[in-house]
């Protein structure tokens, strides 16, 4: 079919090309007249005078099939199969052989003679059997991704991505911002996009947040290896909320392809925003969600045949909602710290007093990477846990403060009981040592 249509498209453009040449000999023109016409048309049609005739033969003779291309010969009659097998065997052999590096060892080992086979024309049996250059990479290439896979409902499983964004000026500082966005597989539905200013974990993270805010748990989350997505801290996160972590090999972009699909999607809304004349974060992030629910989610997508929107809206998985406590503990960073002896830690440069009973001791900071105006502290052997503040480092000391009740003494005691224990072990040692010492059966006097 695909063929017939392109034999049919050239048949047109010939016919138009000797159409002149057609009129010009029905009317009888002469011969200057007859030969200034062919000129044109050469001209006209790029075609050189043996063509443009040849043509017009094809047409007196055949009519309008004439003008279609004739089929190739078939070129097994002048490459025979058994070099179209040797040349299999080679490329076999080491799939990334060029077509004339095949031509030339069939040469050098005298199984063709020197200019028999024509590259086209290997190329063209390579293809026909599966051989060729394009289909053998296909094997060896590291991805996973060679099979189109989509989740059957919603929220089963999210793709993110971190994508580069536009400049924005802050104090007369250019500054990169990037795009994080989490897309649902099975629906194509833009769960939360967000721009930031910075390309780390902390980023990542509050666009998870937000968007479990909005729809809820996922069932598995799917990203690359970049380490804002592989940290210990989304292991903890997805530990905590039941969700499947998981990664695509290294190298195989093409197994996030919905992601990365709507990256080259979002540069549409690039091209609109720079006429927008935005210059903040939050101007960006506004006409960003414009422009996903009006100009993305009510478009019709290819393969759903409906809109994301539709798609998301028609699932029969419930929503997992979690609440909000339970969604704020998952987020925390956790940190060891040694309270020093004033009874302060530190968590990036920033002060916070535990007080003077956890002196040297080592405890545990929780902490929300986007707010660390107020940290937990616990130390389990103690059972001490406890939400301060960060504390502002005055211009003068202040008192040192009191030694706590519960490590107070009592009674002032009456004596020293480590030099009581010692004076008695003194004692013996001393008797111990005059006993040894023996005077009897000394002759001869002593003076004293």
């Amino acid at each position: 079919m695909k063929e017939n249509k392109k034999a049919e498209e050239c048949a047109q453009n010939r016919f138009k090309a000797i159409t002149p040449v057609l009129l010009a000999l029905d009317e009888g023109a002469d011969t200057a007249k007859l030969a200034q016409v062919k000129r044109d048309a050469c001209a006209q049609n790029s075609i050189s005078r043996r063509t443009l005739m040849r043509w017009v033969a094809a047409h007196q003779k055949s009519g309008f099939n004439g003008l279609k291309p004739q089929p190739r010969l078939d070129r097994a009659s002048i490459l025979p199969e058994g070099l179209i097998q040797e040349a299999i065997m080679l490329r076999r052999e080491v799939p990334m052989r060029s077509i004339p590096t095949l031509i030339e060892i069939l040469e050098l080992e005298g199984k063709a003679p020197k200019g028999l086979i024509k590259e086209s024309t290997l190329q063209e049996k390579l293809m026909e059997r599966g051989f060729s250059a394009r289909q053998m990479k296909l094997y060896q290439q590291a991805g996973v991704a060679a099979r189109r896979f989509q989740r059957l409902e919603r929220n089963d499983l999210w793709q993110a991505d971190v994508k580069f964004g536009s400049h924005i000026t802050v104090a007369g500082v250019k500054k990169q911002t990037y795009l994080v966005a989490f897309i649902d597989d099975a629906t194509r539905y833009i769960i939360h996009a967000e721009f930031y200013s910075s390309k780390d974990s902390a980023s990542v993270e509050d666009c998870l947040r937000k968007a479990i805010m909005k729809e809820g748990l996922p069932q598995r989350l799917y990203f690359d290896n970049g380490g804002e997505f592989r940290n210990r801290w989304m292991e903890r996160i997805c530990a905590k909320l039941g969700i499947k972590l998981l990664f695509c090999k290294p190298y195989t972009p093409e197994s996030k392809g919905k992601i990365e699909r709507f990256n080259r999607t979002v540069e549409a809304f690039y091209a609109e925003a720079s006429l927008q004349s935005l210059t903040t974060l939050d101007g960006y992030n506004h006409n960003l969600n414009v422009w996903i629910s009006e100009c993305y989610h009510n478009k019709e997508h290819s393969a759903l045949k409906t809109t994301p929107l539709a798609a998301y809206q028609a699932g029969k998985t419930p929503l997992r909602f979690v609440s909000p406590d339970v969604l704020a503990e998952a987020f925390l960073h956790q940190e060891t710290r040694k309270v020093d002896k004033s009874g302060c830690i530190t968590l990036d440069a920033r002060f916070y007093e535990v007080g003077l009973p956890l002196v040297g001791c080592k405890v545990e900071v929780l902490f929300d990477p986007a707010d660390k105006s107020i940290v937990t502290v616990k130390h389990e052997k103690s059972g001490f846990e406890k939400r301060v503040g960060e504390r502002k480092i005055g211009t003068q000391v202040g008192p040192r403060p009191k030694l706590p009740e519960h490590m107070q003494l009592g009674a002032k005691p009456e004596s020293s009981r480590i030099l009581s224990a010692k004076e008695a072990g003194y004692d013996k040692a001393r008797n111990l040592r005059r006993n040894a010492i023996k005077y009897s059966g000394m002759g001869g006097s002593v003076d004293v």
